[in-house]
């Protein structure tokens, strides 16, 4: 793969384009797919007819109970979405491309199908379904990045693409909730995502690269003169971890190996993890509960509640086209920084083209909460947009920062950890919708604002990043 023609590495990127933008990132639809199931009937015995004031029983029906499951089932998929991609790290770098790529298309197939032959009576198995489609996805989305190595000096850029559609097949899930109101069934619609395998299958033993991992940072070929300039290049990108001590070894001298674990417990990990963790939990919370709040704030019209849904996964289609902004933004950036450095090294050259995007980012989820904390339906048009820009920028500058500060024969593994360990933090959104619907009577003020709070945290993340690059820029100025 690294050898081959430009028109084959194009085919390559167009066609993990369209993979990740059709199936990886479905889950995040979920609103959607909810508006489905209700109509459906699926956990329908658990709503209770509404007693009024006195006591008298109303026309509409309590069905807190109801909800809560459906916000379960997204806590579950969404931990399972990261959690998983621990060990799906260590696949991939362990396995490489086609072992990963077979697993991800086996557990996507059987949760489609699950779902297809799922009925109201059997609605349980979504607990199946939803966690195996989403690891499924994550997967797709880890052996589409190395693509981006093809690519070299537009790596962040493509990183971040691919990761604004894997935020933009959420709205797979809108198609699905449209085709149905047009009379085509859901069965019908998941048994066509099955038979897309075949085309995952294709990819897999005729494009996909097989020797590159996520993290490295190859070049389009390795022999010929005509290439040393971009081989040396990019050979000083693979370097661009190293600390400066490290970059300059004496002659003769090897260098020590670079501990896993020395960068998992390092300051600019924890901080990182914070930061993605807080982030990630009010998207998650404000996209599971979606459903719910449209129907509080709409007072349980249902039309309307479905036009709002619609708006907001029309606004998800978008994501594709917002991400590539943040992985543009790093790379001039970085280029930028490399032509003004003065004995700096490269590790912190690239890691000061991340700061306007993590700080970006924590002001872009900073609106989108203040907003979404407002309960005025119009105003969630406002939020909708907010949220898909921040979520885009997200998970697209997470993947870039990883690769731009941490070592790449660890990417793929501290890629998973870190997403895992967000896992963890994520499951706090069922307890806190329980909390908001049992003993704060669907009041999420005292809630939205410790949130907040919690995100104004997010910038010490990009603060102390600066703060480190600045420090080594002072101590060679004094040098």
């Amino acid at each position: 793969m690294p050898g081959q023609g430009l028109p084959l590495r194009v085919a390559t990127l167009l066609t993990g384009l369209l993979e990740c933008l059709g199936f990886a990132g479905v889950l995040f639809g979920w609103a959607s797919l909810v508006f489905v199931f209700k109509t459906e009937h699926y956990f329908e015995e658990l709503c209770e007819p509404d007693a009024g004031p006195m006591g008298n029983v109303t026309g509409s029906a309590d069905c807190k109970a109801q909800d809560e499951r459906f916000s379960l089932i997204f806590t579950l998929g969404s931990f399972m979405n990261n959690f998983m991609t621990f060990p799906a790290g260590f696949i991939f770098d362990r396995f490489k491309t086609t072992v990963a790529r077979l697993i991800a298309i086996f557990l996507y197939t059987s949760a489609t199908l699950t779902i297809a032959f799922s009925s109201a009576g059997s609605a349980p198995l979504l607990f199946l379904a939803m966690p195996m489609l989403t690891v499924g996805g994550i997967l797709f989305l880890i052996t589409n990045l190395q693509v981006g190595n093809l690519f070299g000096k537009h790596r962040s850029t493509i990183i971040t693409l691919y990761n604004g559609a894997f935020d933009s097949s959420s709205a797979v899930f809108l198609v699905i909730k449209l085709l149905y109101e047009r009379g085509v069934s859901l069965r019908a619609s998941f048994i066509f995502l099955s038979v897309c395998s075949a085309w995952h299958v294709g990819r897999t033993f005729l494009l996909m690269p097989r020797g590159l991992r996520s993290g490295d940072h190859g070049n389009d070929t390795t022999e010929g003169e005509k290439n040393t300039a971009e081989s040396e290049k990019l050979e000083m990108q693979s370097k661009e971890c190293l600390p400066a001590k490290e970059e300059a070894l004496e002659p003769g001298k090897q260098p020590e190996p670079r501990s896993f674990w020395r960068y998992v417990l390092s300051q600019r990990f924890a901080c990182h993890l914070v930061w993605l963790s807080v982030i990630q939990l009010w998207h998650y919370l404000f996209i599971g509960t979606l459903n719910s709040l449209l129907t509080n704030l709409a007072g349980g019209d249902r039309a309307l509640v479905s036009t709002y849904t619609n708006a907001f996964a029309i606004t998800q289609f978008f994501g594709v086209l917002c991400a590539p902004w943040n992985g543009l933004l790093m790379d001039r950036l970085k280029q930028k920084y490399q032509k003004e450095a003065k004995g700096s090294s490269a590790m912190k050259v690239a890691l000061s083209s991340a700061v306007p995007s993590l700080a970006l980012t924590s002001l872009l989820c900073l609106g989108f909460a203040l907003c979404a904390s407002v309960p005025i339906l119009p105003l969630q048009y406002v939020t909708f947009i907010l949220q898909v820009i921040s979520r885009s920028f997200l998970y697209g500058g997470n993947a870039a920062f990883l690769t731009l500060a941490f070592p790449s024969e660890h990417f793929g593994k501290l890629f998973g950890l870190v997403m895992a360990l967000s896992a963890i933090v994520s499951l706090l959104q069922f307890p806190i919708f329980t909390f908001i619907k049992g003993p704060l009577q669907n009041d999420p003020l005292y809630v939205n604002v410790l949130l907040v709070l919690a995100t104004v945290l997010t910038f010490v993340h990009p603060f102390t990043v600066y703060w480190e690059c600045r420090q080594e820029r002072s101590s060679l100025a004094a040098a």
